[in-house]
């Protein structure tokens, strides 16, 4: 699964925790929250404030491939 600024927040985190760190390095803390079951990356980082929101993804696709090799 290949992560975008479309996935739903909660679906990457249910099937990949090792993503939760980087959620949590760019300050998304909302990896709990229930609104984060509907709720896409992008529209997420927007109410966060996040200002690279490409970063993130990049990161995140990066903990999983990383996970994936193990």
């Amino acid at each position: 699964m290949k992560v975008t600024k479309k996935s739903i927040i909660g679906k990457v985190v249910q099937e990949h925790p090792e993503a939760i760190e980087a959620f949590l390095d760019h300050g998304m803390h909302c990896i709990g929250c229930g609104v984060s079951f509907y709720e896409t990356i992008e529209q997420g980082a927007q109410v966060h404030g996040l200002k690279d929101l490409e970063k993130l993804i990049k990161d995140i696709n990066k903990k999983i491939e990383k996970k994936s090799k193990k």
